[in-house]
């Protein structure tokens, strides 16, 4: 007898705005950009990709293409929408190794 998996979605679980903060949180921890980006358009998808595109002015294919495995948003791309998610940067010192 053979199992059937289904594929996870972790934009399924993020239904508020500490479990978005917290998913971001650890996405930055990994200082792996192409992660970053990843879980931004994770996050985006929770959100709904057309509000984003609608509050970042973006259009949605864009979005998806940005945020995609392949993509490499830019610093402005990635600002507007961790806007438009309510997520923000801050800086603090970092550790000394």
């Amino acid at each position: 007898m053979t199992e059937k998996l289904t594929t996870f979605d972790p934009a399924e679980h993020l239904q508020s705005n500490q479990a978005i903060a917290d998913f971001m949180a650890a996405a930055f921890e990994t200082n792996d950009p192409a992660y970053i980006a990843h879980a931004l358009g994770v996050v985006a998808r929770a959100k709904g990709m057309a509000q984003i595109a609608s509050q970042t002015g973006l259009s949605r294919e864009q979005l998806y293409r940005s945020f995609s495995a392949e993509g490499n948003p830019t610093l402005r791309t990635t600002l507007a929408v961790m806007k438009a998610l309510g997520i923000e940067l801050s800086a603090k010192p970092a550790a000394v190794h």
